[in-house]
């Protein structure tokens, strides 16, 4: 098999990579404000969310507006890679702005966790729905067998000839980023009303801190499998 790269590119390796880290940083964060009693560096965490919500808007932006997968016959990738890099960069685009703005002195206190639960409330609707966007592209994804890797790339093109194993692993993967997402306005008013140990609190956590772990770790591998693809396909 032989792809045109040149009108194909591809770069969920990245987003792959600015993705995990990013739900392990909001993970990261929130227990820092929770723990930290001398108060949590803002500047070092807006540095953090901003590159990560840059990488992931511009490459979400151009996959979501051109399409470029859909010259090699994936162009649900676009939307499935595209639209939800978009969503989640955006996000942390915003959350490096806030912090940026307020400066390390608004996050120093008793009622941090309070208060940045509050200013969080409006925007976990759109967490939530993405959420559930993530759930629909779990089920499109076993139900239509995607995600199977061709048997040129290495390691993933083991299972080439049995597509449901990876189908199961990425849409179980998207699904679990989509409940911490779903339960994140739960955990979001449980924190506001004190209850930072509630069990929205703790789903979203867990949820955010296993997929960002094994997200970003897959992001890794690309790096090697998808070169190997590229040189095995040119």
């Amino acid at each position: 098999m032989t792809i045109d790269w040149a009108s194909m590119p591809t770069y969920n390796t990245i987003m792959a990579v600015a993705a995990g880290v990013g739900l392990l940083g909001l993970v990261q964060f929130f227990r820092d404000v929770l723990r930290r009693r001398d108060g949590v560096s803002t500047d070092g965490w807006a540095l953090n969310f901003g590159v990560l919500g840059t990488i992931l808007t511009t490459t979400g932006l151009h996959m979501t507006l051109t399409w470029p997968l859909a010259a090699g016959g994936f162009p649900f990738d676009n939307i499935i890679f595209g639209e939800t890099s978009l969503g989640f960069g955006v996000l942390l685009l915003a959350a490096a702005l806030y912090l940026w703005r307020r400066g390390s002195d608004a996050l120093v206190g008793a009622n941090v966790a309070e208060h940045l639960a509050r200013v969080a409330r409006p925007v976990s609707i759109f967490v939530a729905f993405l959420g559930g966007a993530l759930i629909a592209i779990a089920i499109a994804g076993v139900r239509y067998q995607l995600f199977a890797a061709p048997p040129q790339e290495p390691i993933s093109g083991a299972f080439a000839q049995w597509p449901l194993v990876e189908a199961i692993f990425m849409s179980g993967l998207l699904a679990l980023v989509g409940v911490g997402a779903i339960a994140f306005p739960f955990a979001v008013r449980s924190v506001e009303a004190g209850r930072t140990k509630a069990a929205p609190v703790v789903i979203a956590g867990w949820s955010w801190a296993v997929s960002g772990t094994v997200v970003g770790l897959f992001g890794v591998m690309n790096f090697f499998t998808h070169i190997g693809l590229i040189v095995n396909t040119m």
